[in-house]
């Protein structure tokens, strides 16, 4: 029992409605030039990785063609869109007299649609036989569904139910399927010419982020700090050199991600059916095989990743509403199927600091965690623009780099301090004792001790009432119109504050 399964990559989307009546037909192979600005998953949180099997963003491509337009009506083709475009966002400028009708069919050149098209068409079948391959015409007399009979000069067979191994060849590409995404319109225009235009449209499959490794200088008082932008695409088609932007914030659509059925191979099989073999009138047919196993996953293939240090530049910020742009400095290939990752920026010496924080609340405190901090000023060592993503802490111990933390950071504009939390504190520890009960009250006692050899800095953030927190041994600041104890804490050393909680009223 055996069974011919053909496997080709889903390809083609072009227009139908509208060809039929046509006068001619025109074709823009691929673009002049293309801008791809790329939308982050609405949904997905600054600490939450890119999943490359379902990216959630999605992509505005803006493409310049220079077109031939015939005179009267024609349809012109656009080879080389995007597979998961939103045919119903395109839109094309500079045509003389625009666009009559819009038209993208789902028709795919593909192993089934090749065969459906190919019915009472001659063909070439190639049977092979321990080791010996002949060749002979047929023609195909059976839809795509079952089994694929074909007519040979010896009657009626069903493919590779017989001793052999068979696959067809086709003569051509029927009309109508394409090698590539296409996109058409049909024009009518008075004169024919030359025309430079804009396609511009969304497509579903892409998604970004910022990727971001500090590496702290001894003394934790600075750090240098990279940047990439990691692009991932999912799309079946490149784009070559493209002007490339990232947009961040969340961008509000009525319409959520859609399967884009380009995106996987398209897996055709011919079946036989009876247990035994028989043989009616010329149809030999065989017992089904067992269902085939479920199609692996799609791999995502990783682009290498080259960075010229002497050519890195700033990111470039841009407005767009309340939303922020972020311009690649330098035109990048967008890849098929692919993530790969381009320079963001790159800071020396940026001041920091090392904060173990805390939160107070009425009965307990949390555990002191790992805070870095920074201001995002020019004269503080950045000024730049930091969209949201994952970041990754490295501190040196003699020529060597070490991985003492991972978090993230959200969007943070110029100007504003960056606070990234880390993991819990292991070398910091607080202890919170109730110490006294009073009519109008309680007192408390919090000790902060360091076990670390050098002296670090300490806040506990009080998550209570400001009215309740009184009579405190150490002045206490203000943090978010919040109570705060902030101390230094000497090396091998501890520091304690005492203060009395009022009862709610």
């Amino acid at each position: 029992m055996r069974r011919l399964r053909i496997s080709l990559l889903t390809l083609a989307m072009l227009a139908g409605a509208g060809g039929a009546q046509a006068q001619s037909v025109q074709t823009s192979a691929a673009p002049d030039s293309v801008a791809v600005t790329v939308y982050r998953a609405p949904n997905r949180d600054a600490d939450t990785k890119i999943n490359l099997g379902w990216l959630g963003g999605y992509a505005l491509i803006t493409e310049t063609r220079t077109i031939t337009i015939p005179a009267g009506r024609a349809v012109i083709r656009f080879e080389g869109v995007a597979s998961g475009i939103l045919p119903e966002s395109a839109i094309v400028t500079g045509l003389p007299a625009g666009v009559r009708e819009k038209n993208l069919d789902g028709e795919l050149l593909s192993a089934a649609s090749l065969y459906s098209r190919g019915y009472a068409r001659p063909v070439t079948l190639r049977r092979t036989r321990d080791g010996k391959t002949v060749e002979e015409r047929a023609v195909i007399r059976s839809g795509p569904e079952g089994s694929a009979i074909v007519e040979t000069a010896r009657g009626f067979e069903v493919l590779n139910c017989g001793p052999t191994e068979d696959a067809i060849a086709y003569d051509g590409v029927p009309a109508g399927l394409s090698a590539k995404p296409t996109l058409s319109v049909e024009t009518e225009s008075p004169q024919g010419g030359t025309a430079t235009v804009t396609l511009s449209y969304l497509a579903w499959g892409f998604d970004w982020q910022a990727n971001y490794v500090a590496t702290l200088h001894p003394g934790a008082a600075a750090a240098d700090l990279f940047a990439w932008v990691t692009l991932a695409s999912t799309d079946m088609t490149s784009f070559a050199d493209a002007q490339t932007m990232v947009v961040a914030g969340k961008v509000n659509r009525t319409t959520g991600r859609t399967s884009n059925p380009y995106e996987a191979a398209d897996t055709f099989e011919f079946r036989c059916y009876l247990k035994e073999p028989v043989s009616v009138q010329g149809i030999v047919d065989f017992a089904p095989p067992p269902p085939p196993p479920p199609p692996a996953p799609m791999a995502m293939r990783a682009e290498a990743i080259v960075v010229t240090g002497s050519r890195m530049r700033k990111v470039v910020q841009e407005d767009l509403g309340d939303l922020k742009a972020y311009r690649v400095p330098e035109p990048t290939t967008v890849a098929a199927k692919s993530q790969k990752q381009v320079a963001l920026l790159a800071k020396d010496a940026v001041p920091v600091r090392i904060v173990y924080v805390a939160d107070f609340y009425p009965d307990q405190a949390t555990t002191p965690r790992i805070e870095l901090r920074a201001v995002n000023k020019a004269d503080k060592g950045l000024g730049l623009p930091l969209p949201a993503g994952p970041v990754a802490l490295f501190e040196r111990h003699g020529k060597r780099e070490l991985l003492i933390g991972e978090s993230a950071t959200d969007d943070k504009a110029v100007g504003e301090d960056v606070e990234i939390k880390f993991q819990e504190a292991s070398n910091v520890t607080l202890e919170l004792r109730n110490v006294k009960n009073e009519p109008k009250g309680r007192q408390f006692e919090a000790v902060v001790r360091n076990a670390n050899p050098f002296a670090i800095r300490f806040e506990g953030d009080f998550e209570i009432g400001d009215d309740r927190v009184r009579k405190a041994s150490a002045r206490l600041g203000k943090k978010d119109g919040r109570s705060l104890w902030a101390v230094t804490v000497p090396a091998n050393g501890s520091a304690t504050l005492r203060y009395t909680l009022s009862a709610p009223r």
